[in-house]
């Protein structure tokens, strides 16, 4: 099964062949190659999957996605 997740470039032109980015998952960051897509800028947000950025995704679908994850970490409520 492979997994792609919603990420939030904040800095990009990093790494020796200035094609790498800065991104934010969760308060993690990770650097990851930006080679694959034109023009990415900080704010924007990219699809990620094993270090590469696969495609741009708009922000109110990011913030869907990231609050359903989230919510998938939320511990279950118990019923009477």
């Amino acid at each position: 099964m492979c997994l792609a997740l919603p990420v939030k470039v904040i800095e990009v032109g990093c790494g020796p062949a200035r094609d790498m980015g800065l991104v934010d998952l969760g308060g993690v960051k990770k650097e990851i190659s930006l080679a694959l897509l034109d023009d990415v800028q900080v704010g924007d947000y990219v699809i990620l999957h094993v270090g590469y950025a696969l495609s741009r995704l708009d922000p109110e679908e990011a913030g869907r996605t990231l609050a359903l994850f989230a919510e998938m970490n939320e511990p279950p409520v118990a019923t009477a």
